[in-house]
């Protein structure tokens, strides 16, 4: 497959910019379940109707983390660092924009007193070592004083202090992402307790989230395109939940595509759960591509957000319900004045897993 086939043309009126509020008050495109083709205009408020007792969500409990700091080289140049991923709590992987790239060996003077030491590069990526201090042991505790909320690269605009409360889910557990799993920003407590009280479970999966995900495609063709690496868990209860789910004839719904990118790494880890429809536990790196063609083990259904032109989510929901299907709908979604990307509106795609379309 060709990864020209996956653009579309999206007017920057589209791009949200703030979240709507209340949260549920954003739209909801649904897509028929096949082989029906249809869509319906609804609300995040209607989730709860698309749900059934014995269903199962799926909820990546990721938490955003500050992961943007400007500094400045010894020559005394502007430089910008965007975490990808800490390795430890002195160690992390990141982007650094400079007007000259720093070579291994060289300071970067970070605010706080902070020093970070360029260690190694690995083609865009700089591995950064704080050095640390009194007030900056480690890098989370330095990030959360310094530095400022990773909001993507097209909304054009500086973070302020209602990102750092918009840009997270309600139930942000475990520190690490640099990008919000951003179909699980529509849900509220109250929501989700709704949900809950019609009977429908829920599970928790951690996937951190990578600056990779905004990279549109680069290769010409979708077979040698490199995936970024993402960490990710799936533990034991979990696996448990997805268990039970099946058992009682319950669906397993996605909430956002790092979850279902993270129960389907977990599948194909354990191919003998996988042919059951069900997960192993996993904890390690997810380079997971879907695109159409290749197999969904798990997932029945998925919330999702509207994603980049020739970018692999517009590939993995496409796998889901079809390139030409999901083209539709986006210009569906535009004609109608849906809002596009992170703090904009979202689908609900059913899932054929026994007849997954290959275009």
């Amino acid at each position: 497959m060709e990864t020209r086939w996956f653009d579309y043309t999206l007017p920057e009126s589209h791009i949200a910019l703030r979240p709507i509020e209340p949260r549920t008050a954003a739209r909801l495109l649904v897509l028929d379940a096949p082989p029906a083709t249809g869509w319906q205009d609804r609300q995040i408020a209607d989730l709860p109707t698309l749900l059934a007792p014995g269903d199962l969500l799926i909820l990546n409990n990721t938490r955003v983390i500050p992961a943007r700091v400007f500094g400045h080289k010894a020559s005394g140049g502007k430089v910008e660092i965007l975490v990808e991923r800490l390795i430890d709590e002195t160690t992390a992987w990141c982007h650094v924009r400079a007007s000259k790239a720093p070579p291994v060996g060289s300071a970067l003077q970070m605010p706080g007193g902070v020093t970070l030491t360029v260690t190694a590069r690995d083609d865009a990526l700089f591995c950064l070592e704080l050095q640390p201090t009194a007030t900056a042991p480690q890098w989370l505790n330095w990030l959360e004083a310094e530095g400022h909320v990773p909001l993507p690269p097209y909304i054009a605009r500086a973070d302020d202090a209602a990102d750092r409360h918009d840009y997270q889910t309600v139930f942000a557990q475990h520190p690490g992402a640099v990008a919000a799993p951003t179909a699980s920003l529509h849900l509220t407590e109250a929501l989700l307790q709704q949900i809950r009280d019609q009977g429908v479970e829920t599970a928790f999966v951690t996937l951190h989230v990578g600056a990779g995900t905004f990279q549109p495609v680069k290769a010409e063709r979708l077979a040698d395109h490199t995936m970024h690496q993402e960490w990710m868990n799936v533990p034991p209860q979990t696996v448990a939940a997805v268990a039970a789910a099946r058992a009682r004839g319950g669906r397993i719904l996605c909430i956002g595509t790092t979850a279902l990118r993270a129960i389907e790494t977990a599948a194909r880890a354990h191919p003998e759960a996988a042919a059951r429809g069900e997960i192993g536990a996993f904890t390690g790196e997810t380079r997971l591509f879907l695109y159409p063609g290749q197999s969904v083990f798990v997932a029945d259904a998925l919330l999702t957000n509207f994603h980049l032109p020739q970018s692999t989510l517009l590939m993995l929901v496409s796998a889901l319900a079809g390139r030409e299907r999901i083209l539709a709908a986006y210009q569906h979604a535009i004609g109608h004045g849906y809002r596009f990307f992170s703090y904009g509106d979202a689908m609900f795609i059913p899932i054929n897993r026994k007849a997954l379309p290959t275009a």
